[in-house]
């Protein structure tokens, strides 16, 4: 393919900011951690009565007085143990790290990256897929534009919202990028949820099982910014797209592309179908489950990439 000729693209790039107070999730049914500070409480530690007895009881109460101070002495080290105990306990529940649970601090890394990341990390300007193209072509896609970080109130159609609903939705970041020829824009999206393990476990099931996916009404909207080659990528251009849940991290990543030139495409096929070999439809034929799949597939393993090293500890 010929290369992507530097004039012409215009980028719209948007710094990605911490989420406002106001903020609210679209619909969850798990709040954010940060809303459930940790509690602990301390054991009620009572000390036995004085000996009151006469004096011809005189060495029990020398043994009482000598057993005394070893009581509160042995009393002071159990409530400290157990201030260290719980200490070391709370500071683990803190940066993520659960007894046996690498998984919660995967959960409570990804949490941040939305404003804790660059974002040429996440979207970097230039993404290349080696192989990613129809019959093992190489591809590269060049970002032209990054959506201003919000939440998912008009981001979705409404039956796609409604699906993702019971995950939450925390933060969505979106970035389009055209190919090589400029004739095809695709838009990729990380949707950073509220969910936790089970709840993303129990949602990729559900889009497993009901197929939710593959439907073209749950099709995601792309992000057309003016000035660019995807000006008119609108939600009647979208041609092909793929959806992931994922379930080691709470992130949704999605893509859906079109073509460049604004044209309506009436029969939009999803990746999974027109990367197939044989297929006819014309998002196939132009490649276009190619271009979403194979970025999706790259911008996924970045941010991968990016969790396993947030959360790695020094040796």
């Amino acid at each position: 393919m010929a290369a992507l000729p530097v004039d012409g693209i215009v980028e719209t790039t948007a710094r990605l900011r911490p989420v406002p107070d106001q903020a609210r999730p679209l619909t969850s049914s798990h709040p954010p951690a940060s809303s459930h500070p940790l509690t602990s409480s301390r054991p009620i530690i009572t000390f036995a009565q004085p000996d009151t007895r006469g004096a011809d009881t005189a060495r029990p109460r020398l043994l009482g007085a000598l057993t005394g101070p070893r009581t509160a002495a042995a009393a002071l080290c159990l409530v400290l143990g157990i201030g260290l105990i719980g200490g070391a306990v709370t500071g683990s529940w803190l940066i993520g790290e659960g007894p046996g649970d690498g998984a919660q601090g995967a959960y409570t890394v990804a949490g941040s990256l939305w404003h804790d990341v660059p974002v040429d990390q996440l979207f970097p300007p230039t993404v290349h897929g080696p192989g990613a193209g129809p019959g093992g072509a190489d591809r590269t896609w060049t970002r032209v534009a990054v959506a201003p970080d919000s939440g998912c109130k008009d981001a979705f159609d409404p039956l796609l919202r409604k699906a993702l609903a019971p995950a939450g939705c925390l933060r969505l970041l979106r970035a389009t990028y055209t190919d090589a020829t400029r004739s095809e824009v695709t838009t990729v999206g990380l949707l950073f949820t509220r969910a936790d393990s089970a709840a993303m476990s129990a949602l990729a099931g559900r889009f497993k099982k009901e197929g939710l996916g593959r439907r073209p009404d749950l099709m995601p909207r792309p992000y057309a910014a003016e000035g660019t080659v995807a000006a008119d990528f609108g939600d009647t251009q979208r041609a092909s797209w793929t959806i992931s849940v994922r379930t080691d991290v709470p992130v949704v990543v999605y893509a859906v592309s079109g073509f460049a030139d604004g044209r309506i495409v009436t029969e939009p096929q999803p990746a999974e179908d027109a990367v197939k070999t044989g297929a006819t439809t014309a998002p196939a034929q132009a490649g276009l489950g190619n271009e979403a799949r194979g970025l999706a597939d790259r911008i996924e393993a970045a941010l991968r990439k990016t969790v396993t090293a947030a959360t790695e500890k020094p040796s």
